[in-house]
Formats: C-alpha cells, sequence, structure tokens
C-alpha cells in the first residue's frame, strides 16, 4: 500500500514538473506583455504587472508587419501538413499492410533520416531551392518541412494502421471497394487519432520552424513569423515587451489548435506503439 502511494506521488510529482516545464515560461511571457519598459527593468522585480498596459501589442502590430507574418507561417504550416499527411499516409499504409521484404530495413532507415540534424541540411536544401527557382516562395519551405515531417509522421500512422483489423479492409474489398478506397474510407477514420496527433505534430514543427526559414526567405513579405519577431530587435536595444507580445500572438493559434483537438490528440498519444 505505501509503496502504491509513493508511486502515486512520483507520478503526481512527474506531472506537475512537467505541466510547470511548459505553462511557466508562455505565463512569464504573457506577464511581460502586460508591462511597460520601465516596470521590466525596475528592482525589486515585479512578478505580476503593477499597471498591466495593452500598447506593447498595438506597437507589435505597428512596428513590424505582423499580420503578414502570421499568414506566412499558417499558408507555410498548412501546406506542409497536408502535403505530409497525404505522403506519409501511403507510405505507412504500404509499410503496415504490404509484404514488404524489407520492412525493418526501411523502418530502420526512416528513423535514422529522422535524427540528422538540420544544419547538415541546410547546405544542399537551399542549393536545391536555388536551383529551382524557389527562393523567397512558400514552396521554398513547404517542400523542406514535407520531407522533414515525413519520417515522424510515418512512423506514428504505421503504429495506428498495425492496430486495425485487417478483416475490416478485405470485407470492403469483397464489396468491390479498391486498396485505395479501403484506405481512404475505412482505415483513415478508424485512425483518426493517429492521423490528428501526426497532423498538429507537422503544423507545429512547421510552426516553430527558424533556421530554414531565415535563409530561404530574404524578403520580409515571405518571412514567417520565428524570423519576424526578430526583426523587432534593434541594434543597441531589445524591446522585451514587444517581443513578448508578438510571441502571445505567435502562440495563440497553436493553443487553439490543441484546445480544439486536444482529445484526439491525447488518445493518439496514448495508443498503441510502434510494432516490429
Amino acid at each position: 500500500m505505501n509503496s502504491l502511494l509513493s508511486s502515486k506521488r512520483l507520478r503526481w510529482l512527474a506531472a506537475l514538473i512537467v505541466i510547470f516545464n511548459g505553462a511557466a515560461p508562455a505565463l512569464w511571457i504573457l506577464l511581460t506583455s502586460l508591462k511597460g519598459e520601465a516596470e521590466l527593468t525596475q528592482l525589486p522585480i515585479t512578478y505580476l504587472p503593477q499597471a498591466p498596459t495593452m500598447v506593447n501589442f498595438v506597437h507589435a502590430f505597428a512596428d513590424q508587419p505582423l499580420l503578414t507574418f502570421l499568414y506566412n507561417s499558417a499558408v507555410v504550416a498548412t501546406l506542409s501538413t497536408i502535403s505530409s499527411l497525404f505522403v506519409s499516409t501511403l507510405a505507412a499504409y504500404a509499410i503496415a499492410r504490404l509484404r514488404l521484404r524489407f520492412r525493418n530495413a526501411i523502418l530502420t532507415c526512416i528513423i535514422a533520416v529522422s535524427m540528422f540534424p538540420l544544419v547538415t541540411l541546410m547546405v544542399p536544401l537551399f542549393e536545391i531551392m536555388r536551383g529551382l527557382g524557389l527562393l523567397n516562395t512558400y514552396w521554398a519551405l513547404v517542400l523542406p518541412y514535407t520531407v522533414l515531417n515525413l519520417p515522424i509522421c510515418t512512423l506514428m500512422l504505421v503504429s495506428f494502421f498495425q492496430d486495425i483489423p485487417r478483416d475490416i479492409e478485405n470485407a470492403a474489398m469483397l464489396d468491390g471497394c479498391t486498396r485505395i478506397g479501403a484506405l481512404w474510407g475505412i482505415v483513415m477514420p478508424l485512425a483518426a487519432p493517429g492521423v490528428f496527433t501526426a497532423a498538429i505534430i507537422a503544423f507545429v514543427n512547421a510552426w516553430d520552424e527558424f533556421l530554414l526559414s531565415l535563409s530561404m526567405n530574404s524578403a520580409v513579405a515571405y518571412r514567417t513569423l520565428p524570423v519576424g519577431i526578430q526583426l523587432y530587435q534593434g541594434e543597441f536595444s531589445f524591446p522585451w515587451p514587444i517581443v513578448s507580445a508578438a510571441l502571445v500572438v505567435a502562440l495563440v493559434p497553436v493553443l487553439i489548435l490543441v484546445m480544439v483537438f486536444q482529445e484526439k490528440v491525447v488518445s493518439g498519444l496514448t495508443s498503441g506503439g510502434l510494432k516490429g
């Protein structure tokens, strides 16, 4: 009994540490965005805003084209998520259902590719995009983000497809449904938690990515949020309250997305595991 209580306490402690680690920075950014420059630099430190103000949000939209950055990030993240899901769904279904001779080797290669540091891919990706004439376009980010998200999306979907009984698809195909029709009409709805989870992971990865966005698109009109926010920094100053306000704006779409699909994401993250 005592060991059971100790185990529960440890789980609660671990959960609280994880929650604090994720929530504390976001809360601090929110509080900073509501402070004036003078209050932010005064001593002793004030943790709660003494005179909350929304002027930092006004400056965030007025000093830089924040709406343009939001739009660019939304377009790039949405297109790359859709393309990643489409390709990874076909790949995962083939791995899970077809009798591939080197299936385990393919899975090993997918895992190995996902471990490559992004910085090692920067030069070849840049040269490819320049050769295709895609620099300073949305596609200069959509195509690399699609490729970078494929391993995690494929691995996640493979585990869900393996958990779906083959008899359901076989019955549909006996009634005249094609294999592709069975995939989109039967398997995909049953694997909805995994699909939503993979989609949100791909979306957040594209939404937060900085290095590729900085390298591929130098034109302000095509910059995404992570790169655009750095433009608030001056040569000899860093307006933390304004930057914090811009960061809060950047966090809102992701928070809404996760809140709307919370149940499916939790179900997707806790269901099953990759089978050999």
